[in-house]
């Protein structure tokens, strides 16, 4: 802040000793000007400094919370609601499981590997683009796999809590994707990024189906015999009628 505060006293002291001294005008008006346009250009460098100071802690945030939230050992992880399906009889599901357990491990250690270099470098502002591009390229690969699941799950009956875990996943993940395409549409101000937040789409829920009530029984109600059907059951007739 020093930086800053200086320029306004180095003006006062000019004006101050021009006054005293009473320099003529020529004199003081450049001596009036250069501590004004200095210290225009250190403040307008300063509050640069601190936006990008601000702009690396934010991608630092948004990093440890996709690591934290969407991959590892969270049941937010598009990777746990994959092993909702685990146990279904579908070879070609089965597969595709195989294949996703595979890539969780390594998908996973790339998180894990990730938030861990860019806290340590959290003040690093010029590694800020860097980070930014691996970032996105870790959700461009994360969401392969959300349409993958999408894809089978709209083609195969998926138990009730995985949809639910899903529908859970969607409705933090999309907040959060689209924090992401705001911070890197403010930050194309101020330098280019390279990337097209456009270019990954929110994840869509599942339509959740509506199990079927069986319908209320009804009773079975008799109406009252007639008279001319037959006699009452446990009346004897009379001598009148016989």
């Amino acid at each position: 802040m020093l930086k800053v505060v200086w320029a306004p006293v180095a003006i006062c002291a000019v004006l101050i000793a021009g006054l005293l001294y009473e320099w003529p005008p020529e004199l003081l008006a450049p001596a009036v000007s250069a501590p004004l346009l200095l210290g225009i250009l250190t403040t307008v460098s300063y509050f640069k400094q601190k936006r990008s100071e601000r702009s690396a802690v934010q991608l630092e945030e948004m990093a440890a919370y996709f690591a934290r939230r969407f991959a590892g050992n969270s049941s937010l992880s598009i990777f746990a609601v994959v092993e909702g399906l685990v146990g279904l009889d579908r070879p070609r599901v089965g597969e595709w499981l195989r294949g996703c357990s595979m890539s969780r491990t390594i998908f996973d250690a790339w998180c894990e590997a990730f938030a861990g270099r860019i806290e340590s470098d959290a003040k690093a502002v010029k590694l800020t683009r860097v980070y930014l591009r691996e970032l996105w390229s870790l959700i461009i690969h994360y969401q392969e796999f959300i349409e993958q699941f999408y894809e089978v799950a709209t083609t195969i009956e998926v138990p009730r809590e995985t949809a639910d875990q899903y529908n859970r996943f969607v409705a933090e993940y999309n907040p959060f994707l689209q924090r992401v395409q705001d911070y890197i549409g403010k930050l194309r101000v101020l330098r280019r990024t390279e990337i097209e937040p456009p270019s990954v789409k929110l994840a869509k829920e599942l339509p959740v189906k509506q199990i079927s009530q069986p319908a209320p029984k009804q009773e079975t109600v008799f109406g009252e015999p007639a008279d001319h059907k037959g006699y009452i059951l446990g009346r004897r007739p009379s001598s009148s009628e016989r």
